[in-house]
């Protein structure tokens, strides 16, 4: 069992607008976390209306080391202001824990989530987590990484280590690459591209069949290479984003439509 040698946790921000698994063994479920332990996308309606959650709780757990730079955090508050409906509000809480040891599968990554997660969904909030890892992905190879991993209906792991590595940690760069990614991984939970088959655009226009989940158009953030890429395009990938000078937008013609159906902006 991975242990914690010391652990913090913060509020940083409140506003009123405002940023593939295996069965868990039953003694590591902390009670009270079921509606935290579904499908991915099935809480899309949720996240982004307000139906029946009126705020939102985003927890971000991550090392010392490997805390995603100050912009990419308010680049993501902007994200999540633009995006969803919550009239009570987001909370941003930070969650300090030590290093764990990677690289990492997705089993480990729940294991992590388990024993680290402090918010859950409650009443009218709804929590969702993302950890910043300190190991890599294991499924990389000697020629593809992973960025990051939607992997529940509210649980995010974005593969920091990684993104420091192949930015050589030059802040402009690992800004635009951890936005870029977090954002992505967001929109999964949000259940784009068709996670659950309930787009309003019919599958064979709007996914990427080469890439399932994913969009089709090049310049949208749903596009397949904000999570998984190969190594030999990562240079080019990153001198796009910088191109680009913001980070990618969802397609407004079929992943805006989409979450708009659910109840988002």
């Amino acid at each position: 069992m991975v242990c914690l040698i010391k652990k913090f946790t913060f509020i940083i921000l409140l506003t009123l607008i405002t940023f593939s698994c295996k069965e868990d063994q039953d003694n590591q479920i902390p009670q009270g976390s079921a509606e935290n332990r579904k499908a991915l996308g099935i809480s899309a309606e949720d996240l982004l209306s307000d139906d029946s959650y009126r705020s939102m709780t985003v927890e971000m757990v991550y090392s010392p080391a490997y805390r995603p730079t100050q912009q990419t955090l308010d680049l993501f508050m902007t994200f999540i202001n633009a995006r969803v409906n919550k009239p009570d509000g987001v909370r941003f809480i930070e969650t300090v824990i030590s290093d764990q040891n990677g690289p990492f599968s997705i089993s480990q990554i729940r294991n992590i989530e388990n024993e680290q997660r402090t918010i859950y969904t409650q009443q009218d909030d709804i929590a969702v987590y993302v950890y910043f890892a300190s190991g890599n992905a294991n499924s990389d190879t000697s020629t593809t990484v992973t960025l990051g991993s939607a992997y529940q209906n509210t649980s995010i792991v974005i593969y920091e280590k990684t993104l420091q590595e192949v930015t050589n940690n030059i802040q402009d760069d690992l800004t635009r690459l951890e936005a870029t990614t977090l954002h992505h991984e967001f929109g999964h939970i949000f259940g784009l591209v068709n996670i659950q088959n309930d787009d309003i655009h019919p599958g064979d226009k709007h996914e990427d069949l080469d890439h399932p989940k994913h969009c089709v158009v090049e310049d949208c953030l749903m596009y397949f290479e904000a999570q998984s890429i190969t190594k030999d395009n990562l240079k080019a990938h990153i001198q796009r984003l910088k191109v680009l000078q913001n980070i990618p937008s969802f397609d407004p013609d079929f992943c805006i439509q989409d979450l708009q159906a659910k109840g988002g902006n």
